[in-house]
């Protein structure tokens, strides 16, 4: 697969970045389409709208850590 996309969601699970931004991010990234609405939060809308658009560095605002 992709070395970028592997790079990246190890590097937000290092930096301790919300999993809905990661999951989000993931499926937004790999073009998946986005879940049933009643599952979507903001975390999720902002990971894939990164991963759709290939930004690799607008995690830091979701960081827990």
């Amino acid at each position: 697969m992709n070395k970028t996309y592997y790079d990246t969601i190890s590097a937000m699970e290092k930096k301790g970045v919300d999993k809905e931004y990661i999951n989000g991010w993931a499926c937004g990234f790999l073009h998946n389409p986005k879940r049933e609405e009643q599952r979507l939060n903001d975390a999720y809308n902002a990971g894939y709208d990164d991963g759709h658009a290939g930004k690799t560095d607008g995690y830091s605002s979701w960081s827990k850590k």
